[in-house]
């Protein structure tokens, strides 16, 4: 998803405009986790941009990406423009610990 949102269209209140451009943002991500995956994949992983127009986006985690949004809006920019893409992620296996087993025992037999 590549878009950018006006918030100064003429008869609509900037704030509703805001809230819509969020929810279309949760509304695109909810419904790209939850399409099939490909056979090597754990999980859907997305790379997120947000910024005033695409030429001025940086690259943002996706759990700031609405945090990203409100912080440009407070700075009193009439517009944003965010990009969500999906990719395949796998999941690194946990490393393995050693447990130590003590030699001899505390208790009596």
């Amino acid at each position: 998803m590549r878009k950018t949102y006006r918030l100064d269209i003429e008869g609509k209140h900037p704030e509703r405009l805001l809230e819509a451009g969020k929810h279309d943002i949760r509304r695109y991500i909810k419904r790209e986790r939850g399409k099939a995956l490909p056979a090597d994949a754990d999980f859907w992983d997305f790379d997120s941009k947000a910024g005033i127009d695409e030429a001025s986006a940086q690259p943002v985690p996706l759990a700031g990406l609405i945090r990203a949004v409100d912080a440009l809006v407070a700075a009193g920019n009439t517009q944003f423009y965010v990009e969500v893409l999906r990719r395949p992620g796998k999941r690194a296996p946990r490393p393995m610990v050693e447990t130590v087993v003590p030699a001899e025992s505390d208790f009596e037999d």
